[in-house]
């Protein structure tokens, strides 16, 4: 191996370390499950409830007008983390585990630490720096190794070549701990932030404190030995003893939750597990002696979901009995009927919901599909009117752009549902049927149209490069 093939792969190495230990909450989280289906999650109610966990912190923290998103990771282990400064990534794990709005507020305000101190910018600069000393220090070993190999041919003496294996890996060590000691503080300094933010919202940091405690004897015994100076993030005891000292003198410490924001969290952790896990694990949460409405909810999806649907739609039903208004019991329940092959019946709770959420584009695409899904001509306009609606909002949301192609092929306008399929298969990442597509959809437009233009850009556009 080449000295510059190995200086490539050396700095691809820390590249790779640096940035899979700067976005991870926690350095002790369990293994994870292999993922089933999308790496990214979409549910009207679960992102509501996060982005209103999240309002009062950005708005603190200075961010509330840079448009922070809330992204569900298919992911049953515990952790959330930031990667790109306009987003908050939250594992579906994460929130099923938080037992209170104020252990996963915790972690969302740590998070948003982040956000505010720049931390990820900040990385990549150290991370130029760290590579730049690293190479001059591994050219100059590996110019000892030369000048080691040449003389241990004449001589037999390999002395100067090992001293400049030495000179390669002194450097990298000492760069390493540099940089994993720069990310220890930005994991403190997150910690001291995400306080501050719940304590100027005049919320408890009680919850951060208990999730962070939650893991540290898991962590205990994986870290016993390790050296201190070589963990990305603090030793989980000192980081919780540290978290624990300043956080228990905020006045809200002992401040609990609202009874009513506990119960829109525990319906929505009855629903991921509903969705998310197997039947019987959703039975052992929330068995039939439990009469809760969270218990009642999860029993209701887990039923719909393994094929009984007529004990589903009566539980739903009695659901909505108790909260006539609750847009996501009429979403259920028409996502039961659609996805049981019964479009036509789908609309009317549909209806419901998209009016009760306030037009929540992710149910109007339900209702979309719904629309579409009864092969009824007469539901054609309103189809397509809804969907154009609701990717507007949800410009990223593949469904609707595929709802919205079968809708405009119903009404016969084929430029139209070429350009709605090529959007909706660049969105799913599959670039050459969407350039395909779109090719096809600017023969079908005047050039220089909207939709001329739109299609020219999928055309245009370069897949991302790995």
């Amino acid at each position: 191996m080449s000295p510059q093939i190995a200086l490539r792969k050396k700095a691809s190495a820390l590249t790779a370390l640096v940035t899979a230990t700067a976005i991870a909450l926690t350095p002790f989280s369990a293994a994870r499950a292999q993922a089933k289906g999308p790496p990214v999650l979409r549910d009207t109610e679960t992102e509501q409830l996060l982005r209103e966990y999240t309002r009062p912190i950005l708005r603190v923290a200075g961010l509330e007008k840079q448009n922070i998103q809330m992204v569900i990771i298919n992911d049953g282990s515990f952790n959330a983390f930031v990667a790109d400064g306009r987003r908050i990534f939250v594992n579906w794990g994460a929130i099923l585990q938080s037992e209170t709005p104020n252990q996963i507020i915790g972690v969302l305000a740590h998070e948003t630490g982040h956000l505010a101190g720049g931390h990820l910018s900040k990385l990549r600069e150290q991370l130029a720096a760290a590579q730049t000393q690293m190479i001059i220090a591994m050219l100059l070993g590996a110019g000892a190794i030369a000048a080691g190999s040449t003389q241990r041919s004449s001589t037999g003496n390999n002395g100067l070549a090992n001293a400049g294996a030495a000179a390669i890996a002194a450097p990298q060590e000492v760069i390493r701990r540099s940089l994993l000691s720069y990310q220890r503080q930005q994991e403190e300094n997150a910690d001291r932030a995400g306080v501050k933010f719940l304590a100027a919202t005049q919320q408890s940091p009680k919850g951060m404190y208990e999730t962070f405690k939650r893991f540290t004897s898991e962590s205990l015994f994986a870290a016993r030995g390790a050296d201190p100076y070589l963990q990305s993030h603090p030793m989980p005891a000192e980081r919780v003893a540290a978290l624990q000292e300043f956080a228990s003198s905020s006045p809200y410490w002992n401040k609990k939750d609202d009874p009513a924001l506990q119960l829109r969290h525990d319906m929505v952790r009855a629903k991921i597990s509903a969705f998310m896990e197997r039947p019987e694990t959703v039975y052992r949460r929330y068995p039939q002696t439990n009469d809760s409405l969270p218990a009642r909810y999860a029993r209701a999806i887990s039923t719909y979901l393994h094929g009984d649907l007529r004990s589903a739609l009566a539980q739903i039903d009695a659901l909505i009995q108790v909260q006539p208004n609750n847009p996501y019991f009429y979403e259920v329940r028409g996502q039961a009927l659609l996805e049981s092959g019964k479009a036509a019946e789908a609309i009317a709770p549909l209806r419901k919901a998209v009016a009760l959420s306030n037009n929540a584009p992710l149910i109007e695409m339900l209702l979309g599909q719904a629309l579409v899904g009864t092969d009824n001509k007469a539901y054609t306009d309103e189809a397509v009117r809804i969907l154009r609606a609701a990717v507007a909002r949800e410009p990223e949301a593949a469904l609707g752009y595929t709802q919205l192609a079968m809708a405009y092929g119903r009404k016969g306008d084929y430029a139209e549902a070429d350009l709605a399929s090529a959007q909706a298969a660049y969105l799913r990442g599959d670039n050459k049927t969407a350039r395909e597509l779109a090719t096809r959809a600017k023969t079908r437009f005047a050039i220089g149209t909207p939709g001329w233009v739109k299609a020219d850009d999928i055309v245009a556009a370069k897949p991302p490069r790995n």
